[in-house]
């Protein structure tokens, strides 16, 4: 579970977003920092058991910092007003597909992943497992458990058909993502309840099949 104040700190973020009053709060960006951290090591330590390809992650190896880049960003606001971690083999740099969650008190909360717009070469082999193995990617993403917590996989799609595709191809909907990815949302309760990393893991076993299938393709 996470703290109260951790969302709290998050919220008032978000109203003042500056160097001055972060510098002001400097201890309660700390404590928050230090709160989030702790819950996802029990996500890592959790992760590890559900997927061994995540074995010897560290947390340096999945959590972002709050710090915004913005050299070319019409945003000039300095921080983030979220924490978020990604899980992967190889950490948040990896360019396999991997979990995902993402803090941010307001109702914007959520446990989710997938592959976040990969380059051509590695979407190309995405787009050719899924052509060759249509049946076992529909069996993943029409599962009754799948749907229900999930809705659909999405992304941005192409607006004409890739090169090499027919548009009559079954699997062309999905041929077409720039993006695959699926996201359940976390509500403000829901994060400071002791049930928290259980249900974040649930999610995350539920994409398993999925995340394995793309990393499979990339592999």
């Amino acid at each position: 579970m996470l703290q109260p104040s951790t969302l709290k700190f998050l919220k008032s973020l978000k109203q003042h977003n500056n160097k001055g009053w972060f510098d002001e709060h400097r201890d309660q960006y700390l404590a928050a920092k230090a709160d989030f951290e702790s819950m996802v090591q029990q996500l890592i330590d959790g992760m590890a058991r559900q997927d061994a390809t995540l074995a010897g992650l560290q947390l340096k190896d999945c959590v972002f910092r709050i710090y915004k880049d913005v050299r070319f960003s019409k945003d000039k606001t300095p921080y983030k007003i979220n924490m978020a971690a990604s899980f992967q083999a190889g950490g948040k740099k990896s360019t396999l597909a991997g979990y995902y969650f993402h803090l941010e008190p307001g109702g914007n909360s959520y446990a989710g992943g997938g592959l976040w717009m990969p380059a051509a070469p590695e979407l190309k082999k995405v787009r050719q497992e899924i052509d060759y193995n249509f049946d076992e990617f529909e069996r993943i993403i029409a599962n009754k458990g799948f749907i229900k917590h999930f809705g659909k996989v999405e992304g941005e799609a192409l607006k004409t058909v890739p090169q090499g595709y027919q548009s009559d191809n079954p699997a062309i909907a999905y041929l077409k993502l720039k993006s695959l990815i699926v996201s359940h949302p976390v509500t403000d309760d829901t994060c400071v309840q002791p049930s928290l990393v259980r249900e974040i893991l649930k999610t995350f076993a539920l994409m398993q099949p999925l995340i394995a299938f793309i990393n499979r393709a990339m592999d």
